[in-house]
Parts: C-alpha cells; sequence; structure tokens
C-alpha cells in the first residue's frame, strides 16, 4: 500500500509555523521565510546560552571589584589574599556576599589584608 506524505508534511509544516508564531511579517507565516527564521534563533539561542555565562562571570568581577576597593583592596589582591588564607568561595558567592551583606565582606576583606603580608 502506498503511503502519502500529506499528514506529515502538514504537522511539519505546522511545528516550524508554531515555532515562529510573534515573529513580525511572512517570518510568521510564510513556511520557508519561517523555517530559516527559526533556525537563525535556534543559532542565536545557542550562542546566547554560552555568552551568558561569560557575561554573568564578568557581571560577578565587577561587583566583587566594587567591594574591594570599598575596603581598599583591588579585585586580584583581594582574590590572591582569599587563596593564601585558604577561604574557597567562588567568585558568585563573593558577589552575592559583596552586594548583600557588605559587613561580611569587609571581614574577608580584612582576612585576605592580613594574609597578603
Amino acid at each position: 500500500m502506498r503511503i502519502k506524505r500529506g499528514v506529515t508534511a502538514v504537522k511539519k509544516r505546522r511545528k516550524i509555523l508554531r515555532a515562529a508564531k510573534g515573529y513580525f511579517g511572512l517570518k510568521s507565516t510564510n513556511y520557508r521565510i519561517a523555517r530559516q527564521a527559526v533556525m537563525k534563533s535556534g543559532n542565536y539561542a545557542y550562542i546566547g546560552r554560552r555568552l551568558k555565562k561569560r557575561d554573568m562571570r564578568s557581571l560577578w568581577i565587577a561587583r566583587i571589584n566594587a567591594g574591594a576597593r570599598a575596603n581598599g583592596l583591588s579585585y586580584s589582591k583581594l582574590m590572591h589574599g582569599l587563596k593564601v588564607a585558604n577561604i574557597d568561595l567562588n567568585r558568585k558567592s563573593l558577589a552575592e556576599i559583596a552586594v548583600t551583606d557588605a559587613a561580611t565582606f569587609a571581614k574577608l576583606a580584612e582576612t585576605a589584608k592580613a594574609n597578603l603580608k
């Protein structure tokens, strides 16, 4: 018996057009253009997931640096002092402490200063 592709093709097109819902102009209604737009958006999403990691690390470093300078240290000296003192806090945690709890961050900075000498 012959298998016709009508149902499969319609499902395939519907899937693409649903993914393109909300796009402007022909990108949301024309299958060929919508397919290209969906593929491009997938590429952007893939790249964005990698860039997000870099951006967050940069943000954490900027926040730690601001907290360190408020306590009379540079970012690199603070990190080196913490490493020498065997304080293993990652940048995400340090940034959170710097933003939310200045007193605790000041104590960490003092510990780092003491271990620099």
